[in-house]
């Protein structure tokens, strides 16, 4: 199946599902689409079992799509690009000692607590996975989305020190939780650790190389970018060509970025923070930042749309055994607790010197969604786990799938009436 295929298949289906959420369910459009998308692919497991060509042809589809490059090396520099886009960076900067420890600390201490839990509750259900796989588990579990938490707290109309907590916290703990994720691998001796790694045991050493030049060599670069764009901004009054070269900084930068070994989902949010703010304010007119929310806004629409789809639809390459899907519900309580302990001792440990929104570690344990990039994290290790211990990514592929479509569907249809039910909302 070609990729112009691939593309009319995926937007046909995103197009469809938004029309009939809209018009029929009224679901927020991440929370629908993905609902339709999983709908339409249990209908199509149901129809294989009599039809075998059907299946076949449902498998030829999702086994086109590669999700990990889809998503890491696809769309997520756009999508984390244009939500920086809209947060304020001196509302950011208030909390930037509370972001900056949950989207570092606050990670690395999730995926130790998940990964030690996962190691004792496979063991538990007699599904024998090594503790550096559930470590691993852990490390691609933790951060939580900003795709997907972005795409609900739009409408919540929660406080704004807790909303820009949690924002900020997603946008940069992605990029975190990625690095985390290469160390492990390099530790667990799996091929393709890193960029271009050989598969061989990463030392202490080359863990805290990576970790500077991932995470602060990506901060570095998103922040040379955006001064470049914003000189170059300044030098024309002309929409079209400022909204190319936006896109520009995106797609140049974020491959440059992956050429570089920096990462380029921090590279992204740096630069998406510079443009959104000392950009929008000194270096565009009015027309042009009419225009570029308008793009932008677009961009974020339709991605998002079809990335939901292929969430959805990714449920086709599962094993649904019944002791994965075991294990995969009791991962949802699991990454709660995780999230809870991570969350919840840091705040309560601040909350000496500085002063927090009352419930703020209920509601931050519970917006922690999860979503696209656990899913493109847990499908990479297909080519390497999956060759040398295909019984431990079969348990963790379904466990990370269970968690994304419970914390989408469950955690973020009930945010809303929680947020209410705490007084928090105004909406």
């Amino acid at each position: 199946m070609g990729l112009f295929d691939i593309i009319a298949i995926l937007i046909t289906l995103a197009a469809v599902f938004s029309y009939l959420n809209h018009k029929l369910f009224r679901l927020p459009p991440t929370i629908g689409l993905m609902v339709l998308s999983l709908v339409l692919s249990l209908s199509l497991v149901l129809i294989g079992q009599v039809h075998s060509d059907v299946d076949r042809m449902a498998h030829e589809l999702i086994n086109s799509i590669d999700f990990n490059q889809t998503l890491m090396q696809g769309m997520l520099g756009f999508l984390l690009f244009a939500g920086a886009l809209h947060v304020n960076i001196n509302d950011l900067s208030k909390q930037k000692f509370v972001i900056g420890f949950l989207a570092t600390v606050g990670v690395v201490s999730s995926t130790f607590i998940t990964g030690t839990l996962t190691y004792y509750m496979l063991d538990a259900i007699d599904l024998a996975v090594s503790y550096k796989y559930c470590l691993i588990f852990g490390a691609l579990i933790s951060p939580t989305d900003p795709i997907a938490v972005l795409g609900i707290l739009k409408s919540l109309g929660a406080p704004k020190t807790l909303e820009t907590k949690i924002t900020g916290e997603s946008l940069f703990n992605d990029g975190v939780g990625v690095v985390v994720f290469l160390a492990l691998l390099g530790i667990a001796g799996l091929s393709g650790a890193g960029h271009g790694g050989d598969g061989d045991p990463a030392s202490f050493g080359h863990i805290a190389t990576l970790f500077a030049q991932e995470a602060l060599g990506g901060a570095i670069w998103g922040f040379a970018l955006g001064i470049v764009c914003y000189i170059l901004l300044r030098s024309v009054d002309n929409y079209q060509v400022e909204i190319l070269l936006s896109l520009a900084l995106v797609t140049g930068g974020y491959a440059a970025a992956t050429q570089m070994h920096v990462s380029g989902p921090i590279a992204m949010v740096v630069a998406g923070l510079c443009i959104g703010n000392h950009g929008r304010r000194f270096a565009m007119s009015d027309e042009t930042r009419h225009h570029l929310d308008m793009f932008w806004e677009l961009v974020d629409e339709i991605l998002n749309a079809v990335l939901f789809v292929l969430i959805g639809l990714e449920v086709l390459v599962l094993t649904l055994d019944a002791k994965y899907i075991l294990a995969g519900l009791i991962a949802i309580v699991i990454t709660l607790l995780s999230r809870f302990i991570a969350v919840g001792l840091p705040i309560m440990g601040m909350r000496r010197v500085r002063a927090f929104t009352p419930h703020a570690i209920k509601v931050m344990t519970w917006s922690g969604l999860r979503g696209g990039i656990s899913v493109a994290l847990a499908l990479s290790l297909r080519n390497s786990m999956g060759q040398t211990s295909p019984q431990s990514y079969q348990a963790i592929l379904m466990m990370t799938y269970i968690v994304v479509i419970f914390s989408i569907i469950g955690q973020g249809l009930t945010i809303g009436p929680f947020l209410r039910k705490l007084g928090l909302s105004t909406k």
